[in-house]
C-alpha cells in the first residue's frame, strides 16, 4: 500500500465518519462496520508496507486474534470487561463476538503505538503510553456503542459520572489488555516496531482525527457530552503532547 492509497483510504474513512451522525438504524450500523473495515485495512496495510510482513503479522496476532480471544473470554466469563453481551446489529458473530470487533482493536492499536513511539524513548514507557491511549479511546467508543444498542452491560455499576451505561471496570479491563497487547506487539514485531518513520504521517493524522472528531461528535451531534468530556480529557493526555511535539 503506497502512500497515496493510504491517504485515499483515510479520506474515505473520514467521509464515512462524517456521515455517521447524519444517519440512523441499519444504515448507521453499516457505516460503523465499513469504518472499522477500512480502518483495519489502513493499519494492517501501513504496518506491512512501512515495517514489513513480520510487523503486520505481529499486529494481526496480537490485536486481531488477541482482541477476538479476550472478547470471547469476556462474553463467556465477564472478565476482564464485566458481564456484557452484543446485539446482532454489527453482523455475524462467533462465540458471541461480532467478527468486526477484533478488527476495531487492530485499527486503533497501530495509531496508538506509532503515537507512543514519538512520545517516549524506552520500550516500557512506549507500551504504557500506547496502552493508555488505546484504553482512553474507549471512553468514546463504549458510551457511543451502548447508546446505539450494539452492546450492553446488564449491571453497569459503578460508572463514571454522566456515563451510566458503562462500568468503570470495563475501562480498567481495556487498559490491562492493552498493556499486554502493546508489549506483545513490540516483542513479536522486533526492531522494526521501535523506530518512527516519515511514512507514518497518515496514521498520525488518523490518531489526531479520531480524537478531535470524537470530542466534536459526542459533544454536538450524538448527545453524549459527558463522554466528550471524559474522553477529551483522558485521551487528550496521549494525543495533545504529540500535537505539541509535531508542531515544533
Amino acid at each position: 500500500m503506497t502512500k497515496y492509497p493510504v491517504w485515499a483510504a483515510l479520506g474515505a474513512l473520514i467521509l464515512i465518519q462524517i456521515c455517521y451522525p447524519l444517519t440512523s438504524g441499519p444504515t448507521r450500523a453499516a457505516l460503523t462496520d465499513s469504518a472499522v473495515l477500512i480502518g483495519y485495512i489502513i493499519s494492517i496495510g501501513h504496518a506491512a508496507t512501512t515495517r514489513g510482513a513480520r510487523v503486520a503479522l505481529a499486529l494481526i496476532g496480537t490485536a486481531t486474534l488477541g482482541g477476538f480471544a479476550v472478547e470471547a473470554i469476556g462474553v463467556a466469563t465477564g472478565f476482564p470487561f464485566g458481564t456484557y453481551d452484543y446485539s446482532g446489529q454489527l453482523g455475524p458473530k462467533l462465540l458471541g463476538v461480532p467478527l468486526i470487533i477484533p478488527l476495531a482493536w487492530t485499527w486503533m492499536a497501530w495509531p496508538a503505538w506509532l503515537a507512543a513511539l514519538r512520545l517516549a524513548r524506552s520500550t516500557p514507557a512506549r507500551v504504557a503510553i500506547a496502552a493508555f491511549g488505546l484504553a482512553a479511546w474507549d471512553l468514546f467508543l463504549d458510551p457511543q456503542m451502548v447508546a446505539e444498542g450494539y452492546w450492553r452491560w446488564p449491571d453497569p455499576t459503578p460508572a463514571l459520572p454522566g456515563v451510566p451505561g458503562v462500568p468503570i471496570g470495563n475501562y480498567l479491563g481495556w487498559f490491562g489488555f492493552a498493556l499486554l497487547l502493546m508489549a506483545a506487539l513490540t516483542t513479536a514485531g522486533g526492531r522494526a516496531t521501535k523506530t518512527p518513520d516519515a511514512a507514518d504521517a497518515p496514521i498520525i493524522v488518523l490518531w489526531f482525527w479520531t480524537y478531535a472528531s470524537s470530542v466534536l461528535a459526542h459533544a454536538v451531534f450524538l448527545g453524549l457530552p459527558a463522554s466528550a468530556a471524559w474522553g477529551g480529557a483522558l485521551m487528550g493526555l496521549a494525543v495533545l503532547p504529540l500535537a505539541v511535539r509535531v508542531r515544533r
